[in-house]
C-alpha cells in the first residue's frame, strides 16, 4: 500500500517559524516533523510515499530528495503556491497513488499510532483514526457507532489526520481546490466510512507553542 503525506499547507498559525521554512521541515527532537513520519512509515512497511507540496515545496524536495537516504521511494505532487486543500491535493496526486486504497497522514501531527495496525482491506470508502478531542477542537468531528463513522452521536471524536482512503471516494469530485470533510460526511451518511479510536499519543503541531511543548518532551 502506498502512503501520502499531506505537506502543502502554508502553516500560517506557525508564523514566524514558517516565513522561511515549510511547516513539515520544522524540527522536533532535532529532526524534521516529516522525517519522523517517513521513518515510522518505513518501519511499518510503507516504502512508496507520495508527498504533496505547495508553499515552499521546493525546500521539502531539496531536503528529502527521492527518499533513498531514508530507505523509501518518494514521489512529489506539486500544487503551485497556494495548495488545493486535502481532497484537491489527493485528486491531483491520483496518477501517482494508483487505483488501490492508500494511507493518508497529515505532516503536522505527532502520534505513536502504529501504522502497521491499519486494516489491509478497506470496507467502504475510508477508514479514519479518531482521537479524543483536543482543546482546540472541543466539539469533535465525527462519532463512532461500533465500527462505523457517523456525523452525529453522543460522544464526538476528532479526526486525527490518519486514514485509509479508497480512490473511489474522489470518483465524482471535481479537480481544483476541494476540502476532504464534505466527501467524508457524505460517505458516512451512506455507511461507507469505518473508524477506530486511538487512545495513545496524538498532537496537532499547529502552533509554535505546541512545537515547543513537543521539543520539551524530547528533552
Amino acid at each position: 500500500m502506498k502512503a501520502m503525506i499531506l505537506a502543502a499547507g502554508k502553516g500560517e498559525r506557525m508564523r514566524p517559524l514558517t516565513l522561511a521554512s515549510p511547516k513539515p521541515l520544522l524540527e522536533a527532537g532535532g529532526k524534521p516533523l516529516i522525517v519522523h513520519h517517513i521513518e515510522r512509515l518505513r518501519n511499518a512497511g510503507f516504502t512508496d510515499i507520495v508527498i504533496n507540496t505547495a508553499y515552499l515545496g521546493i525546500k521539502i524536495q531539496a531536503a528529502l530528495g527521492m527518499g533513498q537516504a531514508l530507505g523509501v521511494n518518494i514521489q512529489y505532487s506539486h500544487e503551485g503556491a497556494t495548495g488545493l486543500e486535502t481532497a484537491g491535493g489527493m485528486q491531483r496526486a491520483r496518477p501517482l497513488l494508483g487505483t488501490q486504497p492508500f494511507l493518508l497522514v497529515n505532516a503536522d501531527v505527532w502520534t505513536d499510532y502504529p501504522f502497521d495496525k491499519l486494516p489491509n482491506r478497506l470496507e467502504g470508502l475510508a477508514h479514519l483514526v479518531m482521537v479524543d478531542n483536543p482543546e482546540h477542537n472541543p466539539s469533535g468531528d465525527f462519532s463512532l457507532q461500533g465500527a462505523l463513522i457517523s456525523n452525529q452521536g453522543l460522544r464526538m471524536l476528532t479526526y486525527s489526520g490518519i486514514a485509509i482512503i479508497a480512490p473511489d471516494l474522489l470518483k465524482d469530485a471535481p479537480s481544483g481546490t476541494l476540502k476532504l470533510a464534505p466527501l467524508l460526511r457524505r460517505a458516512a451518511d451512506e455507511s461507507y466510512v469505518t473508524g477506530e479510536h486511538h487512545k495513545g499519543t496524538w498532537d496537532d503541531i499547529g502552533t509554535p507553542e505546541r512545537l515547543m511543548q513537543l521539543n520539551a518532551r524530547f528533552l
